[in-house]
């Protein structure tokens, strides 16, 4: 593995507790995290988990605002291993997309896909529109990954907390990363 550095871009889409929970769930298994943090990200952190991002910093290896721009994860040469978005609003999805990066998450993001690193995204809309499946199709050809956070019931979760850890474990181990506690699907009994 390059390095166990993580890049997380936290977008204004609902779903801060699981961007809470990545951050979480890469401490406990010693990934440094770079995280980056766009306005609209900022207000559902506050408004989901009464948290401001510096609070959700503590503990990263670094933390950016949107403005950032000329910041390490902008450039190639910054190394990491990839990048996950959680949540991933559809605008962001968009600016990717496009190559649209006037904010240092859409840069980053740029990067790891010129860079040919894993980029996930944890895309967060209900239902999703054309325009949505095209962006998201785009981004799938250009090798990002698209996670939406869907629940999962073979893992049988007694509350919201189990299935916000199974979602995120599922989107870490794209990284070849293995959360403690991820319970993988191993067949049915017969």
């Amino acid at each position: 593995m390059e390095n166990r550095r993580l890049i997380v871009g936290i977008s204004g889409a609902s779903g801060a507790p699981l961007a809470v929970e990545t951050v979480r769930q890469l401490r406990e298994m010693g990934v440094a995290v770079d995280l980056i943090v766009t306005r609209g990200g900022e207000m559902t952190l506050r408004e989901e988990c009464g948290i401001r991002p510096q609070e959700l910093a503590k503990g990263c290896e670094a933390f950016y605002t949107q403005e950032e721009i000329g910041a390490g994860p902008a450039s190639g040469s910054f190394a990491a291993m990839g990048m996950i978005v959680v949540p991933a609003s559809m605008k962001t999805v968009a600016g990717i997309a496009c190559g649209y990066s006037d904010n240092l998450l859409l840069r980053a993001a740029d990067v790891t896909l010129k860079e040919r690193r894993r980029l996930v995204l944890l895309a967060r809309e209900c239902p999703f529109s054309a325009i949505h499946l095209r962006n998201m199709l785009e981004l799938t050809k250009m090798g990002a990954v698209i996670v939406p956070p869907v629940m999962s019931f073979y893992n049988h979760p007694q509350c919201i907390g189990d299935m916000t850890r199974h979602i995120v474990c599922k989107a870490l181990s794209l990284f070849d990363l293995e959360p403690q506690g991820y319970k993988r699907w191993e067949g049915m009994e017969t």
